[in-house]
């Protein structure tokens, strides 16, 4: 949908820093920023670079498995159902990560449910 609606509004000098400082610890623009809250997001933090670097060393270990999976399925002497089983534990687990530290929540700030 596309935005034709402007709204302006008046802040205070601490406000306005206020919703800089948390826009840019949630790497938005401000205006994506209250978009999310009016949705009834809040959107987490950049997660540290430690988190970055974990995330990008579990991508590494699933595309490994994903590799050794292939390799399964093409030399038929692998446990396949056992392999497909801890593949799929692998993604749920790259998922619960990839929520925690990254998605924004819903948030229940207005009563809505």
């Amino acid at each position: 949908m596309r935005r034709t609606v402007k709204k302006q509004y008046w802040l205070t000098p601490d406000e306005d820093a206020e919703l800089k400082r948390k826009a840019q610890m949630t790497c938005l623009s401000e205006a994506a920023l209250i978009r999310f809250l009016i949705q009834g997001f809040v959107p987490k933090q950049k997660p540290d670079e430690k988190v970055e670097e974990f995330l990008r060393q579990l991508i590494l270990v699933g595309n490994n498995l994903d590799r050794l999976l292939a390799k399964a399925y093409s030399l038929n002497y692998i446990d396949t159902p056992l392999l497909q089983r801890e593949m799929q534990k692998w993604n749920q687990f790259q998922l619960a990560v990839e929520k925690a530290f990254l998605c924004p929540e819903k948030s229940d700030l207005f009563g809505n449910k």
